[in-house]
């Protein structure tokens, strides 16, 4: 199968066929800002030393670290800089998932479940390791038959064995590394802020009408955010009012109805912003969906 040198075309590819797409990259591949799509996403670090936000968790990012990031959760990895992070991201659709599952084996439970002391993250070990990186260099194989049956049956294989570590550590058979909280003293600003963003998408959440009710300066406000996730508020909230955005739409609600409800009050830069995030206008998403 076709692997990408990175994140946003393996994400377009893995929502056009509806199937699962691979990324390999390097120190040299700018991260994406904070986003959120439709697809799981299964994020592995083969070199560490970056920082991770998933929703409200911050994690270090260390070698080994393999993450499971559920659709609509929004997620941000620190700045590459000149120190090597080399890394696999796999993009999978839903309903592919879905399909691949059994009565007995649900092989999206390690994106669903939440109720776990670890959060998102695991650590797999030396041998684990192997074996994903096998599973990998296996989809990573050109063939010219049978491509698409063995890559199918890899990754069935492949996402069985990580639901079976995951799942181990849920039961505590396995070592579960901890995870990094926010806990300075400015957590609970942050998770305040976050709160009030997430319950009011649809009103004016300019910098100085957030700092106005939260009683906050706004530079103070913009240090406070950008410091404890990495990425500004704007970004934060535009990923967000876009993530509700596509369930409106899925939902049948208008274009014009979706623009106003995700708080955009400019009709043609919401058309121009959901198309640049999402990758096609909002008529052609809500025809994809149907």
């Amino acid at each position: 199968m076709t692997i990408y040198d990175s994140c946003q075309p393996a994400i377009q590819s893995c929502l056009g066929t509806r199937t699962f797409a691979l990324a390999w990259m390097y120190s040299d591949e700018k991260t994406m800002d904070m986003h959120i799509h439709d697809c799981y996403e299964i994020y592995f670090s083969i070199s560490g030393g970056k920082q991770f936000l998933i929703d409200r968790r911050l994690y270090d990012v260390d070698p080994g670290n393999i993450f499971f990031i559920n659709q609509f959760e929004s997620h941000h990895l620190t700045q590459v800089d000149a120190a090597a992070h080399e890394r696999i991201v796999i993009s999978i659709h839903p309903e592919y998932l879905k399909r691949l599952s059994t009565t007995q084996t649900d092989l999206s439970y390690c994106f669903t479940c939440r109720d776990t002391p670890f959060g998102h993250k695991i650590m797999l070990s030396k041998e684990y390791q192997k074996r994903f990186t096998f599973f990998i260099h296996k989809l990573s194989e050109s063939r010219d038959y049978g491509q698409d049956i063995i890559d199918r049956a890899v990754f069935q294989e492949m996402m069985a064995c990580l639901n079976y570590i995951f799942i181990s550590c849920c039961n505590g058979n396995m070592e579960m590394p901890a995870t990094q909280m926010l806990t300075s003293a400015h957590y609970e600003e942050i998770d305040e802020l976050l709160s009030f963003i997430n319950q009011h998408l649809a009103e004016d959440l300019s910098i100085p009408v957030l700092a106005s009710r939260l009683h906050f300066s706004s530079s103070y406000l913009r240090k406070l955010f950008k410091d404890a996730t990495g990425t500004t508020i704007t970004r934060y909230i535009i990923a967000k009012r876009i993530s509700m955005a596509k369930l409106l739409l899925s939902d049948g609600h208008s274009v014009t109805e979706t623009s106003i409800l995700c708080g955009f009050q400019d009709y043609s830069n919401f058309l121009k912003t959901f198309t640049k995030m999402v990758g096609v206008s909002p008529k052609k998403y809500v025809s994809c969906e149907h």
